[in-house]
């Protein structure tokens, strides 16, 4: 599985919100879903995002708009219109945290075709385990990627009858905003350039994603510089150089990142016994899974996994190197 489809796999869209509405300016919509991750495709119309933090940010008809959660956000018609007198309404998928003056946008439900409407599709994006927060730290706050109109009339052809259908209408409607996100991700990540994070980019380059995706599908096999450098095709001394000056890090540093990024998640999310984790990212043994772990994490995966239960999982992120990593050859 590449980097990007096992971030995803920990997050998915449920209760979400199609939503056609004749708005009567000055308009706001409040969006209280506490959501690690709210997409919003604007079908017809427009308007500014409102974050916490004070940031703006216009869209308008065949843009799709992704918003780093958790905390509530606005779209409004004009970004002075949440300090005027205006029609508050609010958009929850799965809180019911609504003010008490607005007027509650819920579940699928398509209005008159005016042309004047503001057409919406929402998705509202719930965790279902830890694996998604490396997915957050790699995306801004918000992020707009600006559609074709064909993807943009699809998109309403196919909320449109999701909507009619009266057995298995919310689930066709999560699973198509499910693939939105990524097609949304995608563009963005393929648009961002030097932004996109470093496993990003390695996919995409020529000498990098052989060795990179043959990792990713057998992440406990003893890769060595020298292996990867196979898959690739090239001299070891130019894998390793093309990797470091493009990922930021050795082969084997990024190899011991991942393995100690999944043993996070497989540590917060199930029961699986030490040793047990240890093997599933690489390690021979419980000891030695143990050592490097807590070398890398700063705590042992027993205190890692008491922690976890109980706080969020800890962020520092200790620089290691490649004699941490499983079958290391001094590369």
């Amino acid at each position: 599985m590449d980097p990007l489809s096992s971030l995803l796999s920990g997050i998915r869209a449920e209760g979400s919100v199609v939503s056609r509405a004749v708005l009567t300016e000055p308009w706001t919509i409040r969006f209280a879903d506490d959501a690690p991750l709210t997409m919003i495709s604007v079908l017809r119309g427009g308007g500014t995002l409102l974050l916490p933090d004070g940031t703006e940010r216009a869209v308008g008809a065949g843009d799709t708009a992704i918003v780093r959660g958790p905390a509530p956000f606005h779209l409004a018609d004009h970004p002075t219109a949440v300090h005027t007198s205006h029609t508050t309404y609010e958009i929850a998928c799965f809180t019911e945290d609504t003010e008490p003056s607005a007027q509650q946008l819920d579940g699928i439900h398509w209005g008159d075709d005016s042309a004047e409407a503001t057409a919406l599709v929402v998705g509202a994006y719930r965790a279902s385990n830890h694996r998604h927060e490396r997915l957050l730290r790699a995306l801004p706050p918000v992020l707009v990627v600006e559609e074709d109109a064909e993807v943009c009339g699809w998109l309403e052809t196919a909320a449109a009858d999701a909507a009619r259908l009266a057995a298995g209408s919310q689930a066709l409607m999560d699973r198509l905003l499910d693939w939105a996100l990524v097609c949304t991700l995608r563009s963005w990540f393929d648009g961002a350039g030097a932004d996109a994070p470093s496993w990003y980019r390695g996919l995409s380059d020529p000498v990098l994603s052989p060795a990179l995706h043959a990792f990713h599908e057998r992440p406990t096999e003893a890769w060595t510089v020298a292996s990867l450098a196979a898959r690739a095709g090239v001299s070891r001394a130019l894998f390793a150089k093309r990797f470091t000056r493009l990922m930021g890090r050795p082969p084997l540093a990024y190899l011991t990142q991942c393995r100690m990024d999944e043993a996070e998640v497989l540590l917060a999310d199930t029961d699986l016994s030490i040793a047990r984790i240890g093997t599933s990212v690489g390690y021979a043994d419980a000891f030695g899974f143990s050592a490097a772990f807590k070398r890398h994490k700063g705590l042992s995966p027993r205190a890692f996994r008491a922690a976890a239960a109980g706080t969020p999982l800890p962020r520092a992120e200790a620089p290691c190197g490649p004699e941490e990593a499983v079958g290391q050859d001094g590369g």
